[in-house]
C-alpha cells in the first residue's frame, strides 16, 4: 500500500479528517470532560499519547498480526496504555485524575484510536503511523482545548482556572478572570452540544468558503488580417 504524503497525512488529521468536528467519533468523553480548558486539555493529551504510541506499535507489530487476532491485539495495546496514563495521573496528578474520573478509562473505547490502528497504522511504516497518530491525536485535543476553553469562558467567566492540577505548582494562579458572571447552561450537558454544534458550522463554513476564482486571461489576441 502506498504512503499517503506527511502534507496529506498532517492536513487530514488535524483539519480534512478531524475526529471531533468531521469524524464526531469519541463524542462521550469530548462532551462530558470539556467543562473548562484544563480538563480538555489533559484529556486530549492523554487521548494524544495513547493514539500515538498505539500507531506505533501497531504499525512495528504488522508483520506478525494474524488477521482472526488482529483486532484484540489492537485493543489489548489500547488498553495496556490505557493503564499506563491511569497510573501516571493516579501517581503524580491526581486532582487531575480525580477531575477526569473515569473518562480516563473510556479512551480504551474511543473509535478513533481502533480506527486509526485498523485502517492506517497496520498498513503503513512506522514513520507514517507515528506521524498520523501525532496528527489525529493533535486535531482531538485541539477540539477539546478549545471547546473546554469556550465554555470555561462564557460559563464561569474564567480562563485557564487551576493549570497547576496539570503543570503543578508553578502554573498556579487563578488565569484569565472576566469581571461578569457566567452563563450556566454554558457548563452543562446542553452547552457542549450547542458548544460542539457551533464548531461544526464554524468548521463547515471555513471548509467551504470559496478559495477564489482563477485570474482570467484579459488579454487580445491580434487577429491576422487576410493578406490582399
Amino acid at each position: 500500500m502506498t504512503s499517503p504524503g506527511r502534507a496529506d497525512i498532517l492536513r487530514d488529521g488535524l483539519w480534512r479528517r478531524n475526529a471531533g468536528v468531521v469524524q464526531l467519533l469519541g463524542l462521550c468523553p469530548l462532551l462530558a470532560v470539556s467543562t473548562s480548558a484544563v480538563a480538555g486539555l489533559g484529556l486530549g493529551l492523554a487521548t494524544l499519547f495513547v493514539l500515538t504510541c498505539t500507531n506505533l506499535v501497531v504499525s512495528l507489530l504488522r508483520p506478525l498480526l494474524v488477521g482472526s487476532l488482529r483486532i484484540p491485539v489492537f485493543v489489548l495495546i489500547i488498553a495496556s496504555l490505557v493503564t499506563v496514563v491511569e497510573l501516571v495521573l493516579a501517581g503524580w496528578l491526581p486532582a487531575l485524575d480525580q477531575r477526569l474520573g473515569l473518562f480516563v478509562a473510556l479512551i480504551v473505547t474511543n473509535c478513533t484510536i481502533l480506527a486509526r490502528a485498523e485502517a492506517f497504522a497496520s498498513r503503513q511504516p512506522p514513520g507514517a503511523a507515528l506521524l498520523d497518530g501525532l496528527a489525529t491525536g493533535s486535531g482531538f485535543a485541539a477540539v477539546l482545548l478549545v471547546l473546554g476553553a469556550a465554555r470555561e469562558l462564557v460559563g464561569r467567566g474564567t480562563l485557564f482556572a487551576g493549570l497547576d492540577l496539570l503543570f503543578g505548582p508553578a502554573a498556579a494562579g487563578p488565569g484569565l478572570v472576566l469581571p461578569v458572571d457566567g452563563l450556566l447552561l454554558a457548563i452543562l450537558p446542553p452547552g457542549a452540544f450547542i458548544g460542539l454544534g457551533l464548531m461544526v458550522a464554524a468548521w463547515r463554513w471555513l471548509d467551504m468558503r470559496p478559495r477564489g476564482a482563477a485570474p482570467q486571461n484579459t488579454a487580445v489576441t491580434p487577429t491576422r488580417e487576410p493578406a490582399g
